[in-house]
């Protein structure tokens, strides 16, 4: 466990902005989970989380150790695309969530990393070894996996510093006039609605290229390359800008493609090999969903 006194000056500022922007390892929302469970008091009294501090405001944080999860190995198939000592790459199917959490305690990648193999770096939160960066639930396509400290760090640092590469191929609603775009908008929680993310002033800065490769009846097919790794980043992007991914359940319409969730594939994956330094890139074909459904759609266009 740690403990923080932290001293506000005055500035009007919400009470779990200020301590998030000053405690840089705790995340806005588990700041929020320790306002409410009384961790974080202001001038000794338990407050909300939307308080407004005021001037030489008192605030001590009490950060209690986190209980690791026990997470259980499972014998679940894995498509991996590549595999060494450091690194493995893994097609992830669509419908599989990455790792565990209160709503999914199992069946998730992680379970089946586990049961692949023990070599996986620690994470500091200790319910997501290996895993360096998340798809959706929904999304299908390439993840990268650190094998070991090293590895992560490594990985870490190139998706801060954007120097890897994440392209997506998405069926989206809509058709373009431009034939590539980029979507600069900052993104953070709806404040609406807490389930979803949106283009947000004051959200994190976040920003998606696109390329349009086809167009059909109602439809596009497109390519999307991350700059930035936001949550949901390019489904709140490709809604914002009016061409919401068909099938997405938080951030389409109701009347859309069927399937099994947003019509998004993590297709293409590239990266610095943490040992070598070598230019590593992987590619691989989106699901048979997304394949007949693009084959009616084009059919469909010929008609």
């Amino acid at each position: 466990m740690t403990d923080y006194q932290l001293q506000a000056l005055g500035s009007g500022e919400r009470l779990d902005k200020f301590v998030a922007g000053q405690i840089k390892s705790l995340s806005r929302t588990r700041v929020q989970e320790l306002i409410k469970s009384g961790d974080i008091l202001v001038d000794g009294q338990k407050a909300k989380s939307s308080l407004k501090l005021e001037q030489l405001a008192k605030i001590s944080v009490h950060v209690p150790a986190l209980q690791p999860l026990s997470i259980e190995p499972e014998n679940i198939p894995l498509a991996i695309v590549y595999e060494d000592q450091d690194v493995i790459v893994v097609n992830k199917p669509q419908g599989m969530v990455v790792h565990p959490s209160a709503g999914h305690p199992d069946h998730t990648l992680v379970n089946a990393l586990l049961f692949h193999t023990r070599e996986l770096a620690k994470s500091p939160e200790g319910f997501r070894p290996g895993i360096v960066h998340r798809i959706d639930k929904d999304t299908s396509g390439l993840l990268m996996i650190a094998k070991n400290a090293a590895a992560r760090s490594s990985l870490e640092k190139q998706l801060a510093e954007k120097s890897n590469k994440r392209v997506y191929l998405a069926i989206v609603h809509g058709n373009f006039t431009e034939k590539t775009g980029t979507v600069d908008a900052p993104i953070g929680r709806n404040p609406y609605d807490r389930k979803q993310m949106a283009v947000v002033a004051g959200g994190k800065a976040a920003v998606t290229h696109f390329k349009v490769l086809e167009q059909f009846r109602g439809y596009s097919l497109i390519a999307c390359q991350l700059e930035t790794g936001r949550t949901h980043q390019i489904r709140v992007h490709l809604a914002y800008i009016g061409h919401p991914v068909a099938g997405d359940p938080l951030y389409g319409p109701r009347h859309t493609l069927p399937g099994h969730g947003q019509f998004l594939h993590a297709g293409v994956l590239g990266f610095k090999h943490p040992r070598t330094g070598k230019w590593c890139e992987f590619s691989v074909e989106p699901p048979a969903i997304f394949q007949t459904t693009l084959a009616r759609l084009r059919k469909e266009a010929k008609q």
